[in-house]
């Protein structure tokens, strides 16, 4: 837990980055374009659809997904299966309710999203993946608070991402 608190709290770097263009499916790229309409380009989000939303489309405070990346290798073991958690964005960024309330923008690359209300908890595809242990260390209160399952964001300005790249708060 020490680790994932010195996160860096303004600005920190782009991972890892996976497209989930099918429902199991994991694709790590070291590019992706974020679109406001589409989300992350060659990811399912649009197609999935959402049991949020009232007519099943998918929810546009879920567009892309964040997970700080020193949580993802400290759940993984390691450097290697990070993006079997789902996300499309693996941070070295301080994702806290604290640090990033609902409306925080984010600058990642020339892309700019916004953290959303909408809060990312663990499911049944994170557990099978990383094990009950891991879902019950991310739901705790203190787990809630880091978010070390990570957070919803929407993109509200189209751009492109690359691993290394900067992600900083506005």
């Amino acid at each position: 837990m020490a680790d994932i608190r010195t996160s860096p709290v303004d600005a920190g770097r782009v991972e890892r980055i996976a497209r989930r263009p099918a429902t199991g499916e994991r694709e790590v790229v070291d590019a992706a374009t974020l679109d406001a309409q589409l989300g992350v380009v060659g990811d399912g989000w649009a197609d999935r659809g959402s049991k949020r939303m009232p007519d099943g489309s998918s929810d546009p405070e879920a567009q892309v997904t964040i997970m700080n990346s020193r949580v993802a290798a400290l759940l993984a073991g390691g450097s290697i299966g990070w993006e079997i958690a789902g996300d499309q964005l693996y941070v070295d960024l301080d994702l806290s309710q604290d640090n990033l309330p609902p409306g925080t923008r984010l600058r990642v690359g020339t892309a700019m999203v916004e953290v959303s209300a909408v809060p990312h908890h663990g499911c049944v595809q994170f557990s099978a993946r990383f094990g009950p242990d891991a879902l019950r260390f991310a739901s705790t209160p203190s787990g809630q608070q880091l978010r070390l399952r990570g957070v919803n964001t929407r993109i509200v300005e189209s751009g492109i991402v690359r691993t290394g790249d900067l992600v900083r708060k506005v």
